[in-house]
């Protein structure tokens, strides 16, 4: 079936090109149309009436010949194609020539009252220009002259002249050729074009060039005050806007919850109490997984639905009086679905909530006489294990701080790891719910002591540290790969004097740290022999790993930090390799520059203020106060280390 817009009705046989039975298709009307798009353009800016601007003229021209091709196949017309420029017997160079001569000749029609109007009557969509105006160049007095007299005579005169000026077509084919355009009367048209003089050679000039234009700015200081205009009416309209959308009915009050405005049917369902996901009781002890997604709903507030709703809204659009904090690449913006409940009750004077969306923990928490000072914390959990999940963050109050633990947890306790001989004390645990215990994150001046959390589960007994965050900070021992919770009495001789570097990456988003004893060395002038340990933060994030290499003297309560690195693969899974130097002072006064590498260095070579080379893995060589040098190690299968800074 042929397109109803697109199939002009068949012409009598005569001198033209074409034959009733031939059928052009949109690429060959497409190639026609490319070939002469500037020619086209002419012929429809000549026939658009008069009364459009220049500018406007041009546009129209455009988006009318731009709208010449064909749906599909079609019958093409008995008409004839121009005489010169195109190839003879051209019916798709016809066909477009038809399409944009009908369109230019609906575009001076007048409007009409009960009729829509047609597209070639409306302002072209595209192409549009903004801030600028286009019109073909102007021409001499001639061009201007004839423009004057083509721009009084009717759209189908200037059509005429314009078939007979641009495409050379006889009288008989210009006949034919309106009467397949729609005109009645192509006789009366051609005899009115009849009373401009036959001027055609002017119709090629710059003046009729809708493809060569000049560029001038629109009215300046109008089009600021239309954006002004638009800005204001767009603001009414989004105030508006906003008025209607008000619910009528909702949840209940949303606490300290920013307004809402949105009605997203996703994000409603999201934030509605009834659709919180509650784990029962038993459901870890058959789960393949032990993490966050298995711990039960606990708490004595669990049910209660406008706290939960709060607590959900808060989440969503936390208002300017909560405080809102998220530990490093934390997203912290609402849930994409209805989160799990992990607990809502009462601890020591605050209302606590927590939520865990699979990638997040969400801790919610409000005065219990009110809901001012309300605040919301998030910490990102993806991918945690038996091994992190076993305590989250309740409260924090007056140095203490109480977890709520996982239900595998079947002992937990307070030790000092500061003091590796002590036992650990017994945390009582009710509901999940710990006794407070004290808490180093929050401390300050002289650091001498380090309460951790011990847990003990099916699996083993670990240890986790405060570090200011949601969830402790596993601590593990041993070399980079071969890691293990630091629990036993070795792990804790280790750990002991290095306790209070976990002080350097709180609030840091750590996800485990371990301490590994990389080194012993034997000192200068028989002073006994010093340790050599780094410790690694691994975070939640992947990245912003933080390394410590830290030395420490026989006696010594504490070690010492000797060097440092962020962000390095050194003393990790991936290269456990490290090296680091430090300055010593012995009894006698003699300054030293000691450096230590792991097992597997094989030689240690310092460069700069100090030269001096060591077969193994620890070099000690006199230097003088302040020295600086650099180090660089050999490794046994040759490669190179450099030292951390």
């Amino acid at each position: 079936m042929q397109s109803q817009d697109v199939a002009p009705r068949p012409a009598p046989s005569g001198s033209g090109s074409g034959s009733p039975g031939s059928v052009i298709d949109v690429e060959q009307a497409e190639a026609a149309l490319v070939e002469h798009y500037p020619r086209l353009v002419r012929l429809a800016y000549l026939v658009l009436p008069p009364s459009l601007s220049r500018g406007r003229r041009v546009l129209t021209a455009h988006a009318l010949t731009q709208r010449a091709l064909p749906r599909g196949r079609t019958a093409a017309p008995v008409i004839p194609a121009q005489s010169t420029g195109a190839r003879d017997g051209d019916a798709g160079y016809a066909y477009v020539r038809l399409r944009v001569l009908r369109t230019a000749l609906e575009a001076g029609l007048p409007l009409r009252r009960r009729a829509w109007p047609r597209r070639a009557q409306l302002p072209p969509m595209l192409p549009q220009v903004w801030g600028l105006r286009l019109f073909p160049r102007s021409g001499g007095a001639d061009e201007l002259a004839l423009d004057q007299r083509l721009s009084a005579l009717s759209a189908p005169a200037r059509a005429g002249y314009a078939l007979r000026g641009l495409e050379r077509l006889s009288d008989a084919d210009v006949r034919r050729v309106l009467g397949e355009a729609g005109v009645e009367g192509p006789e009366a048209a051609l005899a009115e074009a009849d009373t401009v003089p036959a001027q055609y050679a002017l119709l090629d000039s710059p003046e009729f060039d809708p493809c060569s234009l000049q560029a001038r700015p629109t009215d300046l200081m109008r089009r600021r005050q239309h954006l002004k205009a638009a800005l204001a009416a767009s603001a009414a309209l989004a105030v508006c806007g906003v008025l209607l959308g008000l619910p009528g009915d909702g949840w209940g009050p949303d606490g300290p919850a920013a307004p809402s405005y949105a009605q997203n049917p996703s994000a409603r369902a999201a934030l509605e109490p009834s659709r919180l996901i509650k784990v029962p009781p038993a459901a870890w002890k058959s789960s393949a997984r032990t993490d966050f997604s298995v711990w039960p709903a606990r708490g004595a507030l669990t049910g209660d639905t406008e706290l939960l709703h709060r607590a959900l809204a808060v989440w969503a659009r936390p208002g300017a009086s909560v405080k809102v904090s998220a530990t490093p690449a934390t997203a912290s913006g609402g849930p994409a679905g209805p989160p799990q409940l992990l607990y809502a009750g009462e601890i020591d004077t605050a209302r606590v909530v927590i939520f865990y969306d699979g990638l997040r923990l969400a801790r919610y928490a409000e005065p219990r006489d009110g809901q001012e000072g309300a605040a919301l914390d998030f910490a990102r959990m993806d991918g945690a294990t038996d091994a992190e999940a076993n305590a989250v963050l309740l409260n924090r109050t007056d140095g203490n701080v109480r977890y709520l633990m996982a239900p595998w947890v079947t002992e937990a306790g307070e030790r000092d790891l500061m003091k590796p001989g002590s036992g650990a004390m017994e945390l009582t645990v009710t509901d999940g719910v710990s006794a407070p215990m004290a808490s180093p994150a929050t401390r300050s001046g002289t650091c001498t002591s380090w309460n951790v959390l011990q847990v003990t589960t099916p699996t083993g007994t670990r240890l986790a540290s405060d570090l200011g965050e949601l969830v402790p900070a596993r601590l593990t021992t041993g070399r980079p790969g071969q890691v293990h919770d630091a629990a036993g009495a070795e792990a804790l001789r280790t750990w002991s004097p290095y306790a209070c570097s976990l002080g350097a990456v709180a609030g840091q988003g750590v996800r485990a740290v371990n301490a590994w004893n990389y080194a012993e060395q034997p000192l200068p002038e028989a002073s006994g022999t010093a340790s050599w340990v780094c410790t690694r933060a691994e975070t939640w994030r992947g990245g912003g790993q933080r390394v410590l290499a830290q030395f420490r003297t026989p006696g010594s309560a504490y070690g010492a930090v000797a060097a440092k690195g962020q962000n390095v693969s050194a003393c990790g899974a991936r290269d456990p390799q490290v090296l680091a130097g430090v300055l010593w002072k012995s009894q006698t006064g003699s300054w030293y520059l000691l450096a230590a590498g792991g097992r597997d260095t094989a030689s240690i070579a310092t460069t700069g203020g100090v030269k001096a080379t060591a077969q193994g893995n620890v070099l000690a060589v006199r230097a003088e106060a302040g020295a600086k040098a650099g180090l660089k190690g050999t490794l046994e299968d040759g490669r190179t280390i450099e030292a951390l800074r």
